[in-house]
């Protein structure tokens, strides 16, 4: 018989990996790269003809975090951007176990990857939609990846209490986020994947929840199962599953918005 996990359990584990999800999306976001922003703002550099100024022109229009053009761009393309870019590198580590066929069907690991990977985009999406208190992503998260309303949790883990301990939260983020909280620490694929994969252990305690989560169709499933040929159907079934969750946690966001986000667009 499987065991009943509660609300609040679910809420235990959503809090440190919301936190740790803060050092990984903040590396992503804010990089500098070839200190193109410093550049920008300070008018060091002129574009001109010239070889360097072109390659500097090109690389103030590229969509990438720290860009002119990224500024430039809405909140919608921004979520979109985090699908299409951070969304095949986590899926590409979801994936991975496919690689075995039906015996990974048996383990929980890709379950626990695929469902990091669209924790770590429904934060980031949040993010661009002006949203960053802890309880409403704990919120969204156990929305869209377990179909619960865990608002009524959250009121009774903090009641009489001043909240969660966030001491003992901060060393769980830690943890999980490794190297990428060290001071110094260049946000590398390697790190940044080390820190999926922690996230993915993390989830691994929600069991059968997982199997919640957004997921692909049921042809992604039939040829998942099939050895050697399986890693390919388990990317295409993340890959949907990782779109299905970045569109429910719009929804949710509209119905749902945050006092900080309102605050932010009184328009809304």
């Amino acid at each position: 018989m499987t065991a009943v996990i509660s609300d609040r359990a679910v809420v235990a584990v959503l809090y440190p990996f919301v936190r740790a999800t803060t050092p990984v999306l903040g590396a992503l976001r804010e990089s500098d790269p070839f200190g193109l922003r410093a550049r920008m703002a300070s008018g060091a550099e002129q574009v001109d003809g010239s070889l360097s100024g072109r390659v500097l022109a090109a690389l103030a229009a590229a969509r990438v975090p720290g860009t002119p053009a990224w500024a430039a761009m809405s909140v919608e393309q921004r979520c979109r951007w985090w699908v299409r870019r951070v969304g095949r590198f986590t899926t590409l580590l979801a994936s991975v176990p496919g690689i075995g066929g039906a015996l990974a069907d048996r383990l929980p690991v890709r379950s626990a990857l695929g469902a990091a990977g669209q924790g770590l985009l429904l934060v980031a999406v949040a993010g661009e939609h002006g949203v960053h208190d802890e309880s409403e992503l704990v919120a969204l998260l156990g929305a869209v990846l377990f179909r619960r309303d865990v608002r009524a949790a959250q009121v009774a883990r903090t009641a009489g209490t001043g909240g969660p301990d966030s001491h003992e939260i901060d060393e769980q983020a830690a943890e999980l986020t490794g190297e990428l909280a060290e001071p110094g620490r260049a946000p590398t694929l390697k790190r940044i994947g080390g820190a999926v994969w922690r996230l993915g252990r993390a989830l691994v305690a929600l069991g059968g929840e997982l199997d919640k989560r957004p997921r692909g169709r049921w042809y992604h499933q039939m040829v998942g199962m099939l050895p050697l040929v399986g890693m390919l159907g388990e990317y295409l079934g993340e890959w949907s599953g990782l779109k299905r969750a970045a569109r429910k946690g719009g929804r949710w966001l509209r119905r749902y918005p945050a006092p900080e986000a309102i605050a932010a667009d009184p328009g809304r």
